[in-house]
C-alpha cells in the first residue's frame, strides 16, 4: 500500500476499497470483517438484519457466517507453529468445534499448541486446541496413577508458552516432556522466569493431521 494512499485514509476521511481493506486488515493484525463498521457497513450484522426483513417464501438460508463478539478483547493471531494462550477460539477453528468457544469467557481461555511444539506427543499433538481453567494455578502432580490422568499445566514464559506435565520444586518449575517426544526437561524459577496460566481441562485435536505428512518427509529426506 503506498504511504499516500495510507495518509488520504488516516487525514482526509477517504474510504479505502475493499482491496484496501483487506490489505489494511492484514498488516495491522485487524479483523477486516470489524473494520467495515467503522464505514457503517457493519458485515458482522448481516445474519441479524437478515432476520428483521421476513420474506414471504419458505426457504433455506445458509448457515451463520460470523460467530458472537466474544466479550474479552480478541487477541493478536498467533503463528501457527508457536504455542500461545488465546482469549477466544481462533476463527478458522470455530466452525470446526461447534460449541466450544461458549467457555472462552471469565476464569476460561484457550491454548493453541504450536505446530513445532511436539514435547507432549502424543497426548498433545501439535495443533491442539486446549481449554485452560485460569482459576486452577496450583500445581498438583500427585494423584494420579497413569498418564492420561496426570494433570497438564499451561505456563506462560517471559518468552513464550509451555503446555505439559509440571512439577514445582519450591522456586523452580520443572517441565517433563511425553517421553516419546525424546525433549528434555525444562526448569524455570517462579514467578521471575515462569508463571502457572491454568490446569488444561479440555482438549481438542486432530487425528492424522495434514502437517504430520510434512514432518514425515523431512524425516525421511534425513534420513536418506
Amino acid at each position: 500500500m503506498h504511504i499516500s494512499r495510507l495518509a488520504d485514509i488516516e487525514n482526509r476521511n477517504v474510504v479505502p476499497s475493499l482491496y484496501k481493506l483487506y490489505s489494511l486488515a492484514a498488516i495491522y493484525h485487524l479483523n477486516p470483517l470489524h473494520i467495515t463498521s467503522w464505514y457503517e457497513a457493519p458485515f458482522e450484522e448481516t445474519f441479524r438484519d437478515a432476520t428483521s426483513l421476513p420474506t414471504p417464501l419458505t426457504h433455506l438460508s445458509e448457515p451463520r457466517m460470523f460467530p458472537e463478539e466474544s466479550s474479552e478483547p480478541p487477541g493478536r493471531p498467533s503463528e501457527p507453529d508457536q504455542t500461545k494462550l488465546l482469549s477466544e477460539v481462533p476463527a478458522e477453528l470455530g466452525s470446526e468445534f461447534p460449541g466450544m468457544e461458549r467457555f472462552a469467557k471469565g476464569r476460561y481461555r484457550y491454548g493453541h499448541i504450536g505446530l513445532s511444539d511436539r514435547r507432549m506427543g502424543p497426548i498433545l499433538r501439535p495443533g491442539s486446541l486446549v481449554l485452560v481453567d485460569t482459576s486452577r494455578r496450583q500445581v498438583e502432580d500427585a494423584d494420579w496413577n497413569n498418564e492420561y490422568d496426570r494433570p497438564l499445566y499451561f505456563v506462560e514464559l517471559r518468552r513464550g508458552y509451555r503446555c505439559g506435565w509440571f512439577q514445582k520444586d519450591r522456586s523452580r518449575l520443572i517441565m517433563q516432556p511425553h517421553t516419546l517426544s525424546r525433549c528434555s526437561p525444562e526448569v524455570w524459577r517462579t514467578p521471575e522466569d515462569a508463571e502457572v496460566a491454568g490446569q488444561v481441562v479440555g482438549v481438542v485435536t486432530y487425528l492424522n493431521e495434514p502437517w504430520a505428512c510434512v514432518f514425515a518427509g523431512e524425516r525421511t529426506a534425513r534420513l536418506g
